[in-house]
């Protein structure tokens, strides 16, 4: 699954605009539009400290029509983040 990486501060100011342009008064109420990802895990995307998944993302951005010009960010690869593994 590839990921979304913005820079620092960018992605807590997209889940911002997404809010505002679909009239969302909280995170929590995200999930009333058929999103089912917990809400501790929104409040990790919005604190910055996870990455968003790329299909989240764009459902995100489908759902609420924000323009992704503004924002700076760049896709992930699949294999991000992984350790090397096995012999030397």
């Amino acid at each position: 699954m590839k990921r979304v990486k913005f820079r620092k501060g960018e992605q807590r100011k997209f889940l911002k605009e997404v809010l505002e342009k679909t009239n969302c008064p909280s995170l929590r109420s995200i999930s009333q539009f058929g999103f089912e990802i917990p809400y501790s895990t929104l409040k990790n995307y919005f604190n910055e400290s996870r990455t968003l998944p790329e299909i989240f993302f764009k459902d995100l951005c489908k759902f609420s029509g924000v323009d992704l010009r503004k924002f700076n960010f760049e896709y992930l690869g699949e294999n991000w983040g992984q350790i090397k593994g096995g012999r030397k």
